[in-house]
């Protein structure tokens, strides 16, 4: 039998040695559960992904240091650690075989991801060297990521070779939809190449990327055998049986890789290990808890304690507050309703029952004096003209100077609260309410956020019912609404979904039935708003295409087709 740990572990970009102190308690911990082989996460010891980092040569060299200070406490049982190889003025994402206080192998990333989030080809060299080792009779292949998605790849070569259990250390980010994809690609490959797939994903919130974690063990007849939380720092432990044997109508064809031999003492007494059963979340479970980890690890990775943000009484606001809430305990977050000539008084009910509920601290004082001020040293100039968007925008504006002084004041965040229907389409007012160091929903869509908002209330009812019913709006003039400019947020999600994430023209949306004149001002008002993006604070990552990494359209753009 040979135990195999997933160590799923959240580690943060470029803290070498906090990264490193999680690895050594977790091969202390694999020591206690008689672990055979125990493999951490791609680039484990660096955090994924590094980015430029990589260009600082004492940034690859403290890695390889920490290597070797990890190698110096590896025992009896072997350990695939990821970590940045170094040969020259050429750099890998590699992955090192450790045993018995020494280095038995490197394998090097044959597949270089170079699109959506990933920047590989950027920083390194593709390896061409599959490794293959040895234990208890077992041949086993060791893999990186993108090698286990494509089907002549790396682990092809494995199998032809003799593999018995494919290791593969990862760091695939989340996005909805992406653990089923992954799912049927893994027990794809395990399937038709007759292995076992010991599958190891990275855990936690990087700037505006999550990872799910979800690790899991997937038999030659392509069923998971088991699988680790979601969101959470998990070991998965499994036992394999000894003399696994392959799928017979798989061959094996030797073409002379090397095997490394771990020589490995066999224990026969190891206790059981207790069947494990991971919870399946839903879809909006699963979303929720991926923006709960994108914000926790933001705030708290970079430093912060503490949050504030703007509370106008709708939806969005509301979600932003739960979730902040959820995150990091209601003592780290403060509410601020700065109330105008236009609020209602239902938005103030609605602010005072939701941080009531939630637990938060309110303060609530009104901007009107600073508004009414700001109209009166523009008047010898705007006088005249008719009153439009600059009168509007100057509310936001003020709201987002009095969040920054608390910030600047007692080292608060800002949560800025606009989702991905508004920052698509530029509805929203740049240095006003777009202000801030984090935006949580910037890639949420508004009928999703509805949709989070509910799923939220079923787990405690914090957001008032108003706020699900009441028509949406800005308040920024009387009677506004935003239906004023946009059109229905079902039909605008529908085509913002479409233009922006998989990139369909004008003609093939319209093939879906909505009016021309609909469709082209959407995509209109996305064009005319890539401005604004660039200048927008970072969000969490959960459609299949966010603003920022993935989608990087040029500001000055005369392309209209």
């Amino acid at each position: 039998m040979v135990r195999i740990g997933c160590a799923q572990i959240n580690c943060t970009v470029g803290d070498l040695e906090g990264n490193t102190k999680k690895i050594l308690e977790f091969i202390e911990l694999s020591r206690e559960k008689d672990i055979d082989i125990l493999i951490f996460p791609e680039l484990a010891i660096t955090g994924y992904p590094p980015e430029d980092l990589l260009f600082n040569p004492g940034f690859i060299k403290e890695n390889i240091a920490k290597l070797k200070e990890i190698t110096n406490n590896v025992g009896d049982c072997a350990v695939l650690v990821g970590f940045v190889d170094s040969q020259g003025k050429k750099i890998y994402n590699a992955v090192s075989l450790i045993h018995k206080y020494e280095i038995k192998g490197v394998y090097q990333k044959m597949l270089l991801p170079n699109y959506g989030i990933f920047d590989e080809k950027r920083y390194f060299q593709a390896g061409n060297n599959p490794l293959l080792f040895e234990m208890h009779g077992n041949i086993f292949g060791v893999n990186i990521c993108e090698d286990i998605w494509h089907e002549d790849g790396p682990t092809k070569t494995q199998v032809l070779n003799g593999a018995r259990c494919i290791l593969s250390l990862n760091a695939s980010p989340y996005n909805m939809g992406k653990l089923k994809s992954r799912e049927d690609i893994l027990c794809s490959q395990a399937q038709k190449n007759g292995v076992y797939i010991a599958y190891v994903n990275l855990v936690g919130g990087q700037d505006e990327i999550v990872f799910d974690g979800q690790s899991m063990v997937i038999n030659p007849y392509g069923k998971i055998m088991c699988k680790a939380e979601a969101f959470k720092e998990d070991l998965m432990i499994t036992d394999l049986e000894t003399g696994i044997e392959k799928m017979p109508f798989v061959t094996t064809k030797n073409t002379g890789l090397p095997v490394i031999p771990i020589k490995k003492e066999v224990v026969t007494n190891k206790p059981v290990i207790p069947e494990r059963k991971t919870k399946k979340l839903e879809i909006l479970e699963e979303v929720y808890s991926a923006l709960v980890l994108g914000l926790k690890d933001y705030v708290t990775k970079n430093g912060f304690k503490k949050t504030v943000l703007g509370l106008s009484g709708g939806i969005d606001s509301s979600i932003v507050a739960a979730l902040a809430v959820d995150a990091l305990g209601k003592d780290n977050v403060t509410g601020i309703f700065m109330p105008t000539r236009y609020s209602s008084v239902e938005s103030k009910t609605d602010v005072c029952s939701l941080t009531e509920k939630l637990g938060i601290k309110l303060l609530n004082f009104s901007i009107e004096p600073i508004y009414h001020l700001y109209l009166m040293l523009l008047e010898p100039y705007f006088g005249g003209n008719k009153r439009n968007v600059a009168e509007e925008n100057l509310q936001a504006r003020i709201r987002a100077n009095v969040l920054m002084a608390f910030s600047n004041k007692f080292g608060w965040l800002v949560l800025s609260t606009g989702n991905k229907s508004e920052v698509s389409t530029g509805y929203a007012t740049l240095y006003g309410d777009m202000a801030g160091g984090l935006a949580v929903i910037k890639d949420v869509p508004k009928t999703l956020v509805y949709k989070l908002a509910e799923y939220r209330n079923t787990i405690g009812s914090v957001i008032p019912e108003n706020v699900f019913v009441k028509e949406p709006t800005a308040e920024l003039r009387f009677n506004q609404k935003d239906s004023d400019v946009l059109p229905p947020y079902e039909v605008l999600d529908d085509i913002l979904e479409g233009y922006v994430e998989h990139n369909r023209s004008l003609e093939e949306i319209l093939l879906k039935g909505y009016p021309a004149d609909v469709v082209a001002r959407v995509i209109s008002m996305v064009n005319k708003s890539e401005y604004k993006r660039k200048q927008a604070a970072p969000g969490i990552k959960v459609t299949t295409k966010a603003f920022g990494k993935e989608r990087r359209m040029p500001i000055t753009n005369k392309f209209r087709g």
